[in-house]
């Protein structure tokens, strides 16, 4: 197998862990003002991503920082056609990670306000635009060898605005499961309730994904070709159905594994359909970016490939030891102990 291609799966893999990761706490600050009916519900909600939110972005910047290495034109390409959007979601993040981080040091009734409102304004947009910025990408973005012709408000179709609501949702249930699985019972109960009702958007959402993505987009040309790829998407379809039913079961630890797994063959149904291109070309499949002519040198993914099988075992060991070592019901008592 070539590095090229061994590097696209790493690549979508890297973006789809990402997603399942920090999805569940970008979730839990959409719902963090609609669950949260005391001071106490608030420091519990944050306490229960605090211990893990910082690590999940880690993922974020390993995604990024592959895409410049080992494919270097299209992580130019990438964030010049979409700096806007990215950048939008830069400033998100930032401003969430600075209000989960100073709300509890803050004794000010109208500083705790603010950063309410960037927790939830900091989790909602990157929440929504991720999902428009693949959106586009997965329908192609205009552009040829003289540059690309969109804009920000280009980037708004009804394809690309459909994916960033299935993001959204997604997250949203993603985050009730993980808020439910850590906080006191009351609490829980509500993240659950609104879980189990955003989950009918989710699945609807899904349902519309995937019928105009035929009509949108060319995602499907490579399953056709090779229809044992289908297996990707019928999973996907699989792990989303097994979301709702261990919801409605209230075997919430399950739901969420199946949740996890859902945003992850739900992305790789997507990477799969635009192989072997990283961003395609809305005008002609001749301009598109493909993983041959934008990556690096052999040599380099040679170098990167032996740093990813001996530093990425290490990562995952310790993020496992993190959840293991925080994964328990937070109580009352604590909370009114710990600042946050």
């Amino acid at each position: 197998m070539e590095f090229q291609i061994i590097w696209f799966i790493l690549w979508g893999l890297l973006w789809a862990v990402y997603f399942a990761l920090d999805g569940f706490d970008l979730g839990a600050g959409v719902l963090y003002p609609f669950i949260s009916k005391s001071e106490i519900d608030k420091k519990a909600v944050l306490h229960a991503i605090g211990p893990v939110w910082n690590g999940n972005e880690v993922w974020l910047i390993t995604a990024g920082g592959a895409t410049f290495a080992a494919f270097p034109t299209t992580y130019a390409y990438m964030f010049s056609y979409l700096y806007t959007p990215l950048l939008i979601i830069l400033f998100a993040l930032i401003f969430r990670g600075v209000a989960v981080e100073l709300r509890g040091k803050s004794t000010s009734e109208g500083m705790k306000k603010l950063w309410d409102f960037w927790v939830f304004v900091g989790s909602f947009i990157p929440a929504l635009l991720f999902g428009v910025a693949f959106g586009n990408i997965f329908m192609g973005l205009p552009f040829d060898d003289s540059g690309y012709y969109g804009t920000l408000f280009s980037l708004l179709k009804p394809y690309g605005l459909l994916v960033g609501l299935l993001f959204l949702f997604t997250f949203i249930v993603h985050g009730g499961l993980w808020v439910s699985l850590r906080v006191p019972d009351e609490l829980a109960n509500r993240a659950i309730t609104k879980a189990k009702k955003i989950w009918y958007l989710q699945a609807i959402s899904a349902v519309l994904f995937f019928i105009f993505t035929a009509v949108f987009t060319n995602l499907y040309d490579n399953f056709v070709k090779t229809p044992v790829w289908f297996i990707v998407p019928a999973l996907t379809v699989v792990c989303l159905l097994l979301t709702g039913f261990y919801l409605i079961k209230n075997k919430n630890g399950r739901a969420f594994v199946f949740s996890a797994l859902f945003i992850i063959t739900l992305f790789f149904s997507g990477v799969i359909g635009i192989y072997p291109n990283l961003i395609p070309s809305s005008i002609d499949p001749k301009y598109s970016l493909t993983i041959f002519d934008s990556s690096s040198s052999t040599y380099t993914l040679k170098i990167m490939t032996i740093v990813v099988i001996i530093f990425v075992p290490i990562v995952l060991f310790y993020q496992a030891w993190t959840y293991k070592t925080f994964m328990y019901k937070i109580t009352e008592k604590e909370l009114k102990e710990e600042g946050y």
